[in-house]
């Protein structure tokens, strides 16, 4: 499947998920489809403010389960859905995620360097102009553009 097929498959799928998630009041927080062919994995990652149950997950699986086996989205043969938490040290992917966990702490990823370092930690200051605001323990504040993470995580504090 090239780039872009896969691309709009997961774009449909986003799509048949938000429906079914906007009516429970829940958010679909990620899609991920890993695997081809037979091993092909659908993962679906939902949220809503006082935290997801087994109930939730159970709903809107067979919810957008069938919607992708009767309109057929899914081309080939067989695929596994799966759909859970994002978990407490989820993933943060767009601007929004940032806006809403302000406050809390979070682990940075750069594709490039800023002052010699990749890995930046530190507290979620939000999102404005395009850029993620971080405020390291040491005081400094570092604004990366959403295209200069490779990746960003909530951190769990133990």
């Amino acid at each position: 499947m090239s780039g872009t097929a896969r691309q709009s498959l997961i774009e449909k799928i986003t799509e048949i998920a938000t429906r079914a998630a906007a009516r429970e009041g829940i958010e679909v927080w990620n899609i991920e489809l890993a695997g081809s062919g037979r091993a092909r994995v659908l993962r679906i990652y939902i949220d809503k403010p006082e935290g997801v149950s087994h109930a939730d997950c159970e709903l809107i699986s067979n919810q957008v389960g069938t919607v992708l086996d009767v309109e057929n989205v899914m081309p080939g043969e067989r695929y596994q859905l799966e759909v859970s938490s994002p978990g407490v040290e989820r993933k943060l992917l767009r601007p929004e995620h940032y806006q809403r966990f302000q406050g809390q702490k979070a682990l940075i990823t750069l594709r490039e360097p800023l002052e010699n370092r990749r890995r930046w930690e530190g507290t979620l200051g939000g999102f404005d102009s395009g850029c993620v605001i971080l405020e390291t323990p040491e005081g400094q504040t570092i604004r990366p553009r959403m295209e200069e993470i490779e990746k960003a995580n909530l951190k769990f504090e133990w």
